[in-house]
């Protein structure tokens, strides 16, 4: 998806010495190039099994709460060809699928635009642009709307502490002037946003959070405005410039950082996303590097990486050595060397010399595009808690808008201003914003946190799921052990010397690819031993080898004729050990046994304990033979362990577990665990053992540490905390506020003031979880 480097950027940046296609508002206008059939994969993929149908994942411009959310999906469903669209208020993206044979993406990014909002590509190269253009305007606005308001206060500060006969009639209404004057230019650019949004709702006959806040800006000014010309009239002479003009301040400073701090929780998914470069150096024919856009890179191509660059293909290094940060790709935190032969993967970071690859694949071929794909899907999922807040927005600013109208209606008696100024703090206190906020903000900021630590999360409602378990079933192979076998022991026969029996093993060994036989070569280098010539091997299938063999030149003694194998093949009768072993003879005997074992993940014991420590019980549900699983639970400490077990026995075990009450977490390599994933509250899966995109599961695991299963655990329960600390105060706030402002008590400075800060409370409260738990929390 992002191999054109995306939607309109791809095509648009120049490069070596292109020219733009768009620029400036043409970019804008990018719809007959998005309907190019060529372009979608920039921005879109096929979906599996459907004809004509596709997947495309954007970002939202100009959203701010669920509703927003909620009015971007109406518009996308609305439009025929649509099958489904999802969209994520807390990380503002959107999943759109569609037929290509019934609507051109233009169609549905029209009716996004006539909604009122900009859908733009994912990885739009222009969007990084377009946001520090906003963020500048937003800065200017907060600028203006502060400068304002502190001479605004000051005007108004006299009449709080003037005694009576302090000030003049004709000093009091310059004052009041001067503060109509003051509070325009944050009526007009500062609040320009609110009304613009306000504006588009009413034209589209619905409503959102900026509807409320709207009229209570209007409707303040308005009532100071007639305080201020017409001071004798229907809303008397009270003015409000100082609680407006602050109202607006502290609104756009929480609206800023709260952006600041969203970016900050969602900012993995971003972050690697925009690690492909938008252009590389290819060798040309006659061996010169020139610099190409990174769509034009294919399979067979040589490419000149420099140091600070990212590779942008998967590849193999020809020429040079460097290091290569790989930390957000495997998980794997410390930079790797990688030299002449090396493979180097698509979104990894060249960071100290420049090196040559040779393409091997790009584009959807990468393991980038697979991971930047389930990212994408994170983002655009909903949990569970976050569909009910989003479900309940709407009815809730409607409350708010009929609560404010009763309570305008109940003090308008007793004094019209007061009562319109009863409803602005009725209608600015009771925003939805930190209700929703309250688990999306949580949820994204932990799926950043595991990304950070090589866990890929697939679904944020995996994180509730996760957090509720109370069992976790194991696959063995694969999962909590490693494909190859490890050398646990040797005996020999008196006389023969431990290393130079493995010495003489190893020189058969070499000649076979057997697991056996590789593990037993692979020991012996390990340990530094040194293999004896061998010749005239000869390998019976199932059964060993045989051959001549002969100490290194320099060393003392004869060739002589060896088997390593099975007992029988090396004619010798003995106790068979209990695992996977292999017999080395001569012509007299038995010359050594050698006893191997599966290589247990080094932080398998560690993670099982740890799991176990938290209440968790750890089950192993394995298709191996059941005494290789015994061995293996009785060494991790696992009462219940299964072996034999099909993909069907697996799913049934765990459907009967479930029936019991248990809430149940499955690990497997991804191999065939797929009905055990699949069936389970939640699942890992080990993702270097199947391509991502197949993986069906709620996490995958990008490295071999098996200790990320237990930190996601201990991060999902966090953040489940922290999700319900959100809801409870963004509850506990309106429940309190609301009766304050109905009451006449809490003036609209102060509901701004709250508003802001419930806001910014929440997302601070989410942002905890970005940070790594403490020393004894961590497993």
């Amino acid at each position: 998806m992002q191999s054109a480097s995306l939607a309109v950027s791809a095509q648009l940046l120049p490069v070596s010495g292109e020219r733009p296609l768009l620029s400036g508002g043409a970019q804008l206008e990018a719809g007959p190039l998005l309907d190019d059939p060529a372009a979608w994969s920039a921005f879109s993929r096929p979906v599996d099994g459907q004809a004509d149908s596709w997947e495309s994942h954007l970002v939202i411009e100009g959203m701010h709460c669920a509703a927003c959310a909620l009015s971007v999906e109406d518009a996308l469903r609305s439009v025929p060809g649509v099958a489904s669209a999802s969209v994520s208020a807390g990380s503002r993206r959107a999943r759109v699928r569609w037929q290509a044979d019934a609507v051109l993406p233009s169609g549905w990014m029209e009716a996004v635009r006539r909604a009122g909002y900009r859908a733009v590509p994912a990885n739009d190269a222009f969007a990084s642009e377009r946001r520090r253009q906003e963020t500048r305007k937003a800065l200017w606005r907060w600028a203006v709307a502060g400068l304002c308001m502190m001479q605004v206060m000051m005007y108004a500060w006299p009449a709080y502490v003037a005694e009576p006969g302090d000030l003049t009639a004709e000093m009091e209404q310059l004052l009041r002037w001067a503060s109509w004057v003051l509070t325009l230019p944050v009526m007009l650019f500062s609040c320009g946003p609110f009304f613009s949004a306000a504006l588009r709702d009413i034209l589209q006959r619905r409503i959102s959070m900026d509807l409320p806040v709207a009229l209570g800006m209007g409707i303040t000014f308005v009532v100071s405005t007639a305080g201020t010309f017409e001071p004798q009239g229907i809303f008397g002479r009270e003015v409000y410039f100082d609680s407006l003009t602050m109202f607006v301040f502290f609104l756009l400073t929480g609206r800023w950082l709260e952006q600041r701090l969203r970016e900050r929780t969602a900012g993995a998914l971003d972050a690697l996303m925009n690690r492909l470069p938008d252009s590389v150096l290819r060798q040309r024919a006659d061996g010169e590097f020139e610099r190409v856009a990174v769509r034009r890179v294919l399979p067979g191509d040589v490419l000149r990486v420099l140091p600070g660059e990212a590779f942008p293909a998967d590849g193999v290094v020809i020429d040079g050595e460097t290091l290569a940060d790989e930390a957000l790709l495997t998980g794997e935190s410390r930079p790797l060397l990688r030299g002449v032969g090396a493979s180097v993967i698509a979104g990894s970071h060249n960071l100290n010399a420049a090196v040559q690859v040779r393409v091997e694949r790009t584009g959807e071929d990468t393991r980038f595009a697979q991971i930047v794909a389930l990212m994408e899907q994170a983002a655009t999922s909903r949990p569970q808690l976050a569909q009910l807040v989003d479900r309940l927005a709407r009815p809730f600013l409607i409350g708010v808008l009929l609560a404010a109208g009763g309570a305008a209606a109940f003090w308008w008696s007793h004094d019209p201003g007061h009562a319109l100024m009863v409803a602005v703090a009725v209608l600015v206190v009771t925003c939805p914003c930190a209700l929703s906020l309250a688990t999306p903000a949580a949820m994204l900021a932990a799926a950043g946190t595991l990304a950070r630590q090589g866990v890929l999360v697939r679904r944020l409602g995996g994180l509730e799921a996760l957090a509720e378990v109370d069992t976790v079933l194991f696959d063995k192979t694969g999962t909590l052990t490693r494909d190859a076998m490890v050398l646990q022991s040797v005996s020999t026969r008196a006389g023969v010397d431990r290393n130079e029996a493995l010495a003489m093993a190893m020189a058969l060994a070499q000649q076979s690819l057997h697991p056996v036989s590789r593990a037993l070569f692979a020991a012996g280098q390990g340990e530094g031993v040194l293999a004896w010539r061998s010749e005239q091997v000869h390998e019976l299938a199932g059964q060993g080898l045989r051959g001549l063999v002969s100490p290194p030149p320099g060393q003392g003694g004869v060739t002589q004729e060896l088997r390593l194998g099975s007992r029988a093949h090396c004619g010798v009768s003995l106790a068979a050990p209990a695992g996977p072993h292999a017999v080395l003879s001569d012509a007299q005997g038995w010359l050594a046994i050698f006893e191997f074992g599966e290589d247990i993940r080094p932080d398998a014991a560690a993670t099982v304990a740890a799991l176990q420590a938290q209440g968790i019980e750890v089950r192993i549900l394995s298709g191996d033979a059941a005494p290789a699983v015994a061995r293996v639970a009785d060494r991790l400490g696992i009462r219940e362990a299964r072996g034999g077990c099909t993909p069907q026995d697996k799913l049934a075990f765990l459907q009967a577990a479930q029936r019991q009450g248990r809430r149940v977490a499955v690990v497997g390599d991804g191999l065939n665990d797929g009905p055990a994933l699949a069936g389970a509250h939640v699942s890992f899966a080990f993702g270097q053992a199947v391509p991502l995109a197949q993986a069906q599961s709620d996490f995958v695991v990008l490295g071999d540490s098996l200790a990320a299963v237990g930190r996601a655990l201990l991060l999902a329960r966090r953040t489940l905390r922290i999700v319900r600390q959100n809801l409870a105060w963004a509850v506990v706030y309106n429940a309190a506020c609301v009766p304050l402002a109905v009451a006449g008590w809490l003036p609209a400075w102060l509901a701004g003031l709250g508003m802001a800060a419930s806001s910014l409370l929440v997302v601070l409260n989410a942002l905890r979880l970005a940070v790594a738990p403490s020393h004894k929390e961590a497993i």
